[in-house]
């Protein structure tokens, strides 16, 4: 007769649901969590020079599109001569009927108030030139 065997010697079983559970909650809470701090971090954030990894414009590239400066005094140059906002314009419209997806090159002071380059950037903006990048060293 063969041995029978008792209940006692089946192996045992791993039952993974609590650990999951408790991953997901602990999971949870990080995403939560780093939501809420990424908003934070920008009120206080320094804008650098530059940025590593960040796209820069091809000299190819530059050739192409219209390269704007703005001095530290807040003066709009162009081509290295000191322009009005209305020149500029009247430059920026008939750069965009030669090359419709050409794109703008802003080059500002680093001395310059950022409310200033904004303020630029949404005139800019109103001329039509929706295309603009900011150039860094």
């Amino acid at each position: 007769m063969r041995p029978r065997r008792s209940s006692s010697s089946r192996m045992p079983e791993v039952n993974l649901v609590p650990m999951m559970d408790v991953l997901m909650t602990v999971l949870t809470f990080f995403i939560i969590i780093s939501m809420t701090l990424t908003g934070r971090q920008l009120i206080g954030i320094d804008i650098p020079e530059g940025v590593e990894g960040a796209d820069e414009v091809s000299e190819a590239a530059q050739e192409e599109a219209l390269i704007i400066g703005l001095n530290s005094n807040g003066d709009i140059v162009f081509e290295d001569e000191s322009i009005s906002f209305q020149q500029l314009t009247q430059r920026i419209r008939t750069y965009f009927s030669e090359f419709p997806e050409g794109k703008l090159v802003l080059k500002a002071d680093k001395d310059l108030p950022y409310d200033e380059v904004a303020n630029f950037l949404t005139d800019l903006r109103d001329i039509g030139g929706n295309r603009v990048s900011l150039a860094f060293e």
